[in-house]
């Protein structure tokens, strides 16, 4: 396996031409789904497989479960920010710090998984409420100015969490774990 297919083991975010009910209802199942699929992913993991890296110079599986809790909790309040004010300017974050600080590299992954539980509790509740209009909201990220619908956020973050779970699941067949 070549590191590009390490780094995208599911292909990169593909946003589709038209956003169809079929798309978001789909990735708003994944999002229902995903922190289970974390917790029966990791269930039987040591702390030794857990401080293995997913790829060369990747971040270690700890580091990946406590990355999608945070990445997602960040996802949720933009989609509050988009449908509470008027195209915002989000609040970029250093996700290569933050998976560098203590809570993220130590902490047992019991507190992001519980963390990303509760978040996608909210965020599904949430997203299944939206009318399309409301999924028609934008936001505008600060370091590319690209402006973001909120109907797109949805399939993003549907991928994101299963890009980072197809990490964990082709480590541990790769490790035979």
């Amino acid at each position: 396996m070549n590191l590009e297919e390490l780094r995208y083991p599911i292909g990169k975010y593909q946003v589709p031409a038209i956003i169809t009910d079929t798309h978001l209802s789909g990735w708003i199942d994944q999002l229902a789904a995903l922190p289970e699929d974390f917790r029966r992913e990791t269930a039987d993991l040591s702390d030794d497989q857990l401080n293995t890296p997913y790829r060369p110079d990747g971040w270690t599986l700890r580091q990946l479960v406590h990355h999608v809790s945070d990445s997602h909790h960040n996802s949720y309040i933009r989609f509050k920010w988009a449908l509470t004010e008027d195209n915002p300017m989000i609040k970029a974050y250093d996700e290569k710090a933050w998976a560098e600080l203590f809570d993220t590299r130590e902490a047992p992954i019991d507190l992001s998984l519980d963390h990303l539980s509760a978040v996608h509790a909210k965020l599904v509740l949430l997203l299944r409420g939206l009318t399309r209009e409301m999924l028609d909201r934008t936001f505008t990220h600060p370091e590319t100015g690209a402006v973001t619908t909120l109907a797109e956020n949805v399939g993003r973050y549907a991928w994101h969490g299963s890009h980072h779970l197809a990490h964990l699941k082709a480590l541990k067949k790769r490790k035979g774990w």
